[in-house]
């Protein structure tokens, strides 16, 4: 064979500082993002507070997003609404490994009482609530709820797959084989790679998410997959041995592996149970139009000091270069609370156009809503739009309300959808104001909702009705 020489010009995705930081700040909710600014103002002489510009701090930008009329066959659907509804209302692993209601009540600063309760979800509650806009049957919608239940804190399924199969209903005959694809499912929600088995599959679900032209991906698979567990005693030296490659491709390789969240369950929940709640916007009416601004908790007083900056672009040697990179990285961390800021506007104004309805009637107007809708028309990834939500609250008429509050499943039956909140609220509304010595049934509240237009099966209302903490007819008789 013939050796010889070839140049070539090739693209590549390279998961950059930047770009880290950018995945890292979007996911981020007002509180965190509020220490993450403070820490960095501490520790950047590039960075300070804008103490000189008061105004410009508590001024807010506001952007129309969306008429709360839209075209004349919703303004009759709101209106049939409104006729019928009142305003009523991420075990074992190495310490080195570490991730890179609506009330209306307010006290006498204007502060919501919602605004000041704890910020506290559980890991199980928000993977259940993606699983309910995953749109499976009802056997798979089982399979992930007993997956969800099993899994820790950490994010980890320690339960044997064999186990979990052997808890569901024998009639449906369930194998390992068919809980699969429902875990590889999971394991894809928000956060990446939850209901991971062991570290190696952790590491290996969210380096597949990666662009196949990420540097090193592909000798970070291979280390995942084989060496983890081996890893701190080779180290480099020992992967390039292994694998047959130059010190530094494995070095690169590790690098990129201690970007990824071995824990990924941790941070979902794990929020102090005094830490209050601080909305990144608020939706209000203005001349009959739905408007949505952020507040300063989503926009950061912070800036460049110019002082420094002019030492940067005049100071020489070492202590030029180190100004210059800390300058660079006040810039990066600037631009990317922006895009954050920018990214949560572009949502609203999609939530304000399709939910405009549950803003002025509550929740028995909520729409059938789902991420992937979002996502296609922002022209976004379904990830992306799950981890922008994450943890981020508004504050709206109706009180300060997450963002996950805009997003249903629902049915949709002879053309007529409906989402399962409306149908909850509902049904909640008959069983109010039913008479309690002739409570309703659930054949009897079916056919009320198919009166109404909503035509569900008599189990649908049997499940919602649980769902709501209500007894049946016959309980709430002796009740």
């Amino acid at each position: 064979m013939k050796q010889n020489l070839t140049a070539s010009q090739t693209q590549q995705l390279a998961l950059t500082p930047q770009l880290r930081q950018a995945l890292a700040v979007l996911q981020m909710s007002a509180a965190e993002l509020e220490a993450e600014v403070a820490d960095a103002v501490e520790s950047n002489p590039l960075l300070e507070w804008e103490e000189t510009a008061a105004g410009e701090m508590d001024a807010e930008r506001e952007y129309p997003a969306a008429e709360t009329q839209r075209e004349e066959s919703e303004e009759n659907e709101q209106e049939d609404w409104s006729a019928q509804h009142d305003d009523a209302d991420w075990g074992e692993h190495d310490d080195d490994w570490s991730p890179g209601n609506s009330g209306s009540s307010h006290d006498e600063d204007g502060e919501s009482q919602a605004e000041r309760q704890a910020a506290q979800e559980s890991l199980q509650e928000h993977l259940l609530w993606q699983l309910g806009l995953s749109h499976l049957g009802p056997r798979d919608m089982q399979i992930g709820a007993a997956l969800i239940d099993a899994i820790d804190n950490d994010g980890y399924l320690r339960e044997p797959l064999q186990n979990i199969a052997e808890a569901l209903p024998p009639q449906w005959q369930i194998g390992t084989d068919d809980i699969l694809p429902v875990l590889h499912l999971i394991q894809h929600f928000d956060p990446l790679a939850v209901g991971s088995r062991d570290l190696s599959e952790c590491l290996t679900v969210q380096l597949q998410s990666l662009p196949d032209e990420t540097p090193a991906r592909a000798l970070a698979l291979k280390i995942a997959a084989e060496m983890i567990e081996r890893l701190p005693k080779i180290g480099a030296a020992g992967v390039a041995r292994e694998c047959g490659c130059d010190n530094s491709e494995a070095e690169a390789a590790i690098a990129l592996l201690r970007t990824l969240d071995p824990r990924p369950g941790a941070r979902i929940g794990d929020i102090d149970h005094d830490a209050y709640i601080t909305p990144d916007a608020r939706i209000f009416r203005q001349k009959g139009r739905w408007q949505v601004a952020l507040t300063r908790a989503a926009r950061p007083a912070v800036a460049i000091s110019r002082e420094y900056a002019q030492m940067a672009a005049e100071a020489a040697g070492s202590d030029g270069q180190y100004l210059r990179g800390r300058l660079q990285e006040a810039r990066w961390l600037l631009k990317n609370i922006e895009q954050r800021g920018e990214t949560l506007l572009r949502i609203l104004q999609c939530l304000i156009r399709e939910q405009s309805a549950f803003l002025e009637y509550g929740q028995a107007a909520l729409r059938p809503l789902t991420l992937r809708e979002i996502a296609s028309q922002l022209e976004l990834h379904e990830s992306t739009i799950s981890r922008a939500i994450a943890r981020k609250y508004v504050h709206t008429p109706r009180g300060t309300l997450a963002l996950r509050d805009f997003f249903a499943s629902g049915i949709d039956n002879e053309g007529v959808a409906a989402s399962s909140t409306a149908i909850q609220s509902m049904i909640r509304e008959l069983i109010d104001a039913e008479n309690p010595r002739k409570p309703l049934s659930d054949s009897a509240l079916t056919e009320k909702l198919k009166e109404a237009g909503i035509p569900v099966a008599r189990r649908t209302v049997a499940k919602y009705r649980e769902a709501l903490g209500i007894p049946s007819s016959q309980e709430r008789v002796r009740l």
